[in-house]
């Protein structure tokens, strides 16, 4: 266990707590109530501030603004936090803003994501383990991302939308309703476009679960009867199921957007 290395240029305020082996580069900036747990790095010129805490092993790259006040009009500078967990990657000119009164207090993202340069995560979300947002996305207040969600590059997701886990947005895409773990989600105004089969096998899920998986999707976003009637049936056939049972339950939590469906009712793919 080695004490951090602090680079001349850089300030780190009074109150600041800071674990072994951190690593703070030129130019950079640490305010009093920061955490940064062992071996965090600042490249250079990366500003951490507020209620802030950022995970052992995770690099944050040059003119990143993490735990400045959020971009909400109805903030009043209350006392709210970020938390970032362990080995992400905040690359160049990323910004995270922390909680608001009205939605939590806080914005906590999970251990190993990627966030690629000038992405955007606003106040109050939550984001999972193993995310990856590309370039320019832009998430929007209280959001939630669920693990495993990958972003392609420049998409807009509105405000309190769900992600469903292991989901993929499509390049480009302007999400403005929840999209179902395991989904595929693409185009302004995205649709359901099938199913992230590429991820799915990517990530070692049996063949046969992404067969039963398939099939409860053609049912429940089928065109007879209605969404919730489609719902309830998928559920009792694929009662065993864990993967349907995941997508049943983030149907029936559905609050603050709709479900995204298909363009046509329809897997695509």
């Amino acid at each position: 266990m080695t004490a951090p290395v602090i680079h001349p240029t850089a300030i780190v305020a009074d109150g600041a707590r800071l674990g072994a082996n951190v690593r703070i580069g030129p130019y950079s900036i640490v305010g009093s109530n920061v955490t940064l747990g062992d071996n965090v790095e600042l490249v250079s010129h990366a500003v951490v501030e507020g209620n802030t805490t950022i995970g052992p092993g995770t690099r944050i790259f040059p003119f990143a603004s993490v735990g400045h006040e959020p971009q909400d009009l109805k903030f009043h500078g209350e006392n709210s936090r970020l938390e970032i967990g362990a080995n992400c990657t905040i690359r160049e000119s990323v910004t995270i803003n922390p909680g608001t009164e009205n939605g939590g207090m806080v914005t906590r993202i999970g251990d190993d994501c990627l966030i690629m340069a000038s992405a955007h995560i606003a106040h109050d979300v939550i984001v999972g383990n193993n995310v990856v947002v590309t370039n320019y996305v832009g998430i929007a207040g209280h959001c939630h991302i669920g693990d495993f969600v990958r972003f392609g590059g420049t998409c807009v997701i509105h405000q309190f939308t769900r992600i469903g886990a292991h989901a993929f947005i499509g390049a480009q895409s302007m999400v403005d309703g929840d999209v179902i773990p395991y989904g595929m989600a693409v185009g302004n105004r995205a649709t359901l476009t099938g199913l992230n089969l590429i991820g799915l096998k990517r990530r070692g899920f049996e063949r046969e679960a992404i067969h039963r998986l398939r099939a409860a999707y053609r049912q429940i976003f089928a065109s007879e009867g209605t969404l919730r009637e489609r719902v309830e049936d998928a559920a009792e056939i694929f009662s065993q199921d864990t993967l349907v049972q995941d997508v049943v339950r983030f149907i029936a939590d559905a609050q603050d957007r709709p479900i995204l469906l298909p363009r046509n009712g329809g897997e695509t793919e």
